[in-house]
């Protein structure tokens, strides 16, 4: 069919050949242009689609039935896929997902990085592509976002009033209450289970944003897998001692086996965001231990730490394997958060130096290399856009053999791009959580004497589209 006589509202049938972002897939028609298909799709998916518009160099269409389905297809385990806005690639097997990300990663190198064959290896999967989160965040509105089959009920089994889960995509108020996440742990999902029955019975109010009241905010979760340590922290409008108290008990109560530690969050602030002003631990120490290799980590409420704790170490590891560190280096550990990966490289240099903007993670970085006896490290805070503040601020350690970079998931600001490619390391590696990024700044690098010499993309969160990947760079000798 040719697009020319294409027009919205139009329907025809179209095999899906790709992913595509935004919760869309690709597909082409006869005379190639592309087609970009809304809807919980899977490469190879004969679909019947709807035309919303037609544009120049695309058709946005919206998937209407799947007449024929992917070989990749399978069942999805939750009940709540293609309404949850986490998990995007449930309903397809696992060894797709893992090819989908490797030809993400790839293309994107290619495309927009301007690679050529680029040297992208096999994704390392996860160990488990289910309960892999050792960090969950459930939001709690007055809003319950109603299920498709509830809609035509008079009588519902849940109050409209109160939910206690996910936001609905693309929907900052209204709250999917959610029973179980497969991506989470079980006991996790006790403690979901636990705290919005100690809600309901105790008449808590839920946080309405537009209004701006309300009690009950947000609970966040995190588990040890090591320790077996869990935290919760739940994060309300306002302190109330004596029912966060009786909050502790009844969960110390319902899982008397269990090593709990349960902090309180508060805020007055008009946002959604699952931390708080000020913070009050309400039983254990408030904070949990987790590990890294033979490394220990002091990990607190609002602490940043890696979400998938076993692939983290899969991570660091390739991190070390593509460095090549001597002995002797000085490495620099730039976006260095609290210290997880300058530790890490710490063991295998002479010098191991964070740099970070963030100051309460700077002092999480040296407590933590204080509590591992690590004394090769040293943090610092630095803006990184900056080349003659840096040098100056770090004057007195030797120029890097090797630089590692783990930036926000926005990449490198342009300014810290040029500042990290004037220090003159050997090697760069670069750890993405955004392929797209990822090649645009390696564009730049190699533009700047280096050349890619491996991308190894690791699956964090199975189920989800996002890979993060490491990629090595060389300085080509002068």
């Amino acid at each position: 069919m040719e697009s020319a006589i294409l027009k919205k509202g139009d329907i025809f049938e179209l095999t899906i050949t790709d992913f595509a972002d935004k919760d869309r897939c690709f597909g082409r028609l006869d005379n190639g242009m592309g087609v970009m298909v809304s809807g919980m799709l899977a490469p190879g998916d004969r679909v019947r689609v709807l035309v919303r518009r037609v544009k120049q160099r695309f058709i946005d269409a919206q998937a209407l039935q799947v007449v024929e389905g992917s070989p990749d297809r399978v069942e999805p385990k939750c009940g709540y896929f293609g309404v949850c806005g986490g998990c995007k690639l449930m309903h397809v097997t696992y060894e797709a997902q893992l090819r989908y990300k490797k030809k993400k990663v790839a293309d994107d190198l290619e495309h927009i990085g301007g690679f050529v064959d680029p040297p992208v290896e096999l994704v390392v999967p996860a160990h488990s592509p289910v309960h892999y989160r050792n960090k969950v965040e459930f939001s709690c509105s007055s809003i319950r976002y109603l299920l498709p089959e509830e809609l035509p009920l008079e009588q519902l089994d849940r109050p409209k009033d109160f939910a206690l889960g996910f936001h609905a995509p693309g929907n900052f108020e209204k709250v999917l209450d959610i029973d179980y996440c497969y991506l989470a742990t079980d006991r996790m999902n006790d403690l979901l289970r636990l705290t919005r029955l100690f809600a309901l019975e105790h008449h808590l109010a839920p946080y309405a944003v537009k209004a701006h009241e309300g009690y009950l905010r947000n609970l966040m979760l995190r588990s040890s897998m090591h320790s077996g340590e869990i935290m919760v922290n739940i994060v309300t409008s306002w302190y109330d001692a004596k029912l966060m108290k009786q909050y502790a008990d009844f969960l110390a109560e319902a899982l008397p086996e269990e090593r709990l530690t349960v902090v309180n969050n508060v805020t007055a602030k008009k946002n959604t965001v699952a931390t708080g002003d000020y913070e009050y631990t309400i039983q254990g120490s408030g904070s949990l231990t987790e590990s890294l290799g033979s490394l220990d980590f002091r990990v607190s409420a609002n602490s940043f730490f890696q979400t998938n704790t076993r692939q983290a170490e899969v991570l660091y590891d390739e991190i070390i394997k593509v460095a090549g560190l001597r002995d002797d280096d000085t490495v620099y550990d730039l976006y260095c958060g609290t210290g997880t990966i300058t530790l890490y490289l710490a063991r295998h240099c002479r010098q191991a130096v964070g740099i970070e903007v963030v100051e309460s993670s700077l002092r999480d970085a040296a407590m933590n290399a204080s509590m591992n006896g690590i004394a090769n490290a040293d943090f610092f805070q630095a803006d990184l856009k900056d080349f003659q503040a840096l040098l100056q601020r770090l004057s007195q350690y030797e120029a890097p053999g090797v630089i590692v970079t783990d930036p926000p998931r926005a990449g490198m600001h342009p300014k810290a791009l040029e500042t990290m490619i004037r220090l003159g390391a050997r090697r760069i590696v670069y750890v993405s959580c955004n392929p797209s990024n990822l090649a645009r700044d390696g564009r730049e690098i190699c533009r700047n004497g280096y050349r890619l010499v491996s991308v190894q993309p690791v699956d964090m969160f199975p189920h989800t589209v996002h890979v993060e990947s490491v990629a090595c760079f060389e300085r080509i000798a002068q």
